[in-house]
Parts: structure tokens; sequence; C-alpha cells
């Protein structure tokens, strides 16, 4: 019998989700000296060179104590006026890698990682944002405030909700002497540009701008290539026949699989996917709700870090979202969940049963 992941209640533990902030094993063996900057963009050979001379911080143990560690030996406030301060030997507290898809920001950003000394995590934007959810605010500034180095892929910012959020978190982290990567396809001054243009966010975003030394990475980008070309969708039969003949595979009808989603905390959605090797849906339709999207988009990310083949049925993946839904704020997001499902149908579609 195939799995039915609309039946799952997986519960995740706060160490768990800490547990998993790791590169993705697509980036599990990148490294700097893997990384092959194009002769015809000198900006991809200097950032090597800059990331180099941060790694060469990054390798060494923090030797400050964290704040927290200082709040709870002091009895007043005033005993953190010394020492509270980043690390002297680099100037600012992270370094915000910008440019378009293909450049090679997350290969980067993963090397960073690898090289650094410990504690260090390693999440996209959405799954830092989850993870505050999920622990609270306080308990996730207590927890981050011990890591030497967190590197933030996809930094992105499509409400105000997650701006005031991911601001105060980081402001905290970096009082506390930890250091901060990130990579985007949108410069932080431009983040939330297009969709909301309130004061408040603003000066949220300007303030988060100022904790990064900010790198360009010119190239192709993979935008003007245009979206491959969905494969041509399966039977509901051929679905169930596929699910019921693949070891580890699920079989979820669209509409029970996004109802069970929004049942779930997205810091969730990996461990929903635990034991499974392929991913059946039936049924696929065009989405119009924003809510049941965005849930689907973080169920995607999850299926592509662990490169979980899809087979599904309805509507063409290239087509699942709405003509207006591609134009709107989360655009970006869209792109990338259809790119991101299309590579994993065509691996679903040369699995043996």
């Amino acid at each position: 019998m195939p799995i039915r992941l609309s039946e799952r209640r997986p519960e995740v533990s706060p160490d768990r989700l800490l547990s998993e902030c790791v590169p993705p094993p697509r980036f599990a063996d990148v490294r700097f000296g893997n990384y092959r900057p194009n002769p015809d963009e000198p900006s991809q050979a200097e950032i090597l060179g800059v990331l180099g001379d941060r790694a060469e911080v990054l390798a060494e143990p923090r030797k400050e104590p964290t704040l927290w560690s200082r709040l709870r030996g002091s009895k007043s406030r005033g005993s953190r006026s010394r020492g509270s301060r980043s690390r002297p030997e680099l100037e600012k507290a992270g370094i915000y890698l910008d440019g378009g898809f293909g450049v090679g920001k997350t290969h980067l950003l993963a090397s960073l990682w690898h090289v650094s000394a410990g504690p260090k995590m390693y999440c996209t934007f959405v799954e830092l944002t989850n993870l505050v959810g999920a622990l609270g605010m306080r308990p996730a500034v207590a927890a981050l405030s011990e890591y030497r180095l967190i590197c933030i892929d996809e930094f992105e910012l499509d409400d105000p909700g997650d701006t005031v959020l991911i601001s105060r978190l980081l402001g905290q982290l970096v009082e506390a002497g930890v250091q901060l990567a990130a990579t985007s396809n949108t410069l932080p001054d431009k983040l939330g540009e297009g969709r909301f243009q309130a004061t408040d966010f603003l000066r949220e975003i300007q303030g988060l701008a100022s904790n990064f030394d900010v790198r360009r990475i010119d190239g192709p980008d993979y935008r003007h290539r245009g979206l491959p070309v969905a494969p041509e969708p399966w039977t509901d039969e051929q679905v169930e026949q596929v699910a019921a003949e693949r070891a580890g595979a699920s079989c979820d009808h669209f509409v029970d699989l996004y109802r069970q989603l929004a049942e779930l905390h997205p810091s969730k959605y990996g461990a929903l996917l635990d034991g499974v090797e392929t991913v059946g849906i039936q049924d696929i339709r065009l989405l119009t709700d924003e809510n049941v999207a965005l849930r689907l988009v973080v169920l995607a990310d999850r299926m592509y870090d662990r490169n979980i083949p899809l087979v599904a049925s309805g509507v063409p993946l290239d087509q699942m979202f709405s003509p207006e839904m591609l134009k709107g704020g989360y655009r970006k997001k869209y792109l990338r969940a259809v790119s991101r499902l299309i590579a994993l149908a065509r691996e679903g579609a040369t699995q043996p049963n």
C-alpha cells in the first residue's frame, strides 16, 4: 500500500529542527576549490577572494563569550558594556551575495559553511522564519546566539510581518556576536519592492541592510532562459499504480494533500516526507488561493532538498499557478517551485517501478 501523506501527523522536536539546518545533500560536497568562476564575469573571481578572506576568520572558533552566556553570568545590564560587539577582524557582521539564478551563490554560501568553525547553521529564509515560528522569538534567539555562523539562502521579504520578525532576530544575533551570510536575487534596499511601501516596512529594510557587506555577483541569469517545459501529466490510475509498485512511494489526491498542509506548521513539512522515496499526487488543479499556493511552495522546496521524484496527474506543472499569481509579489517563489517540481517530475518519469 502506498504512503498517504494526508494521513500523517508528524511531530518535530526543537533539537531536530536545529539539527536539520545544514546544506541540502546536493550541496554536501561543494567547496571554494570546486567553484569555477566564469572568466567573462570578474565579479565571480572577486567574490571568491572576499569569501576566502572571511572564511579564514570564521575557521577559528569564536573566542568571546556569547551574549546569552554573559547575561546568565551578570547581574546587571551594565556588565555587557565590553565585548558585546562582533569580532573586530570583520568590519560587518554579515556578507550578502546578490545575483541572478545560476551564478553560484548557493555553492559559495554552502562552501563558507563547510569551512567555518562550529557551531554553525545553514537554512533558507523560509526555514528560518518557520523555525522562529515553531520555537518562539526568545527561545530562538537564545538557541541561535550560540552559533558562530548562520547562513541564510534565498533571503526574501514578502510581507511586513516577516520583515519585522527577521529584523528583530538578526539584530539580536548581531549584538550577540553571530556572523551572518546570506544570498538573494534582490539587493537589501530593494527587498519587498512592488508589494509594500509603508514607512515602517522601508525602515526595517534599511536596518537589515546596514548589517551586511553587499556583494554583487554577475553572470548569465537563468530567468532569461525561461522555464523548462513540464512533462506530460500522468493519469490518476497511472499515479496510483506507480505508487503501489515503487518502494517508499506516497499517493494523495491534490485536495487532500493541501488540506493536510494547512493543518501542519511548515516546519513539519520535512518530517512529513520521512521515508518517502517518490511522491505521487493525483488531480493537480489550477491554484488561485495564495495561502494554498505558498504552502505548496514550501513542500516543493522540502522535496527538492531531499531529491524526491514526483509523479503527478492533473494540470501540467507549469500551469498550476494562475497567471495572476505569476504576475504578483510572490512570483519568484512560484517560478522557483515550478522549476523544482518539473525537475522532480522528470526524475519521477525515469525511475524504475
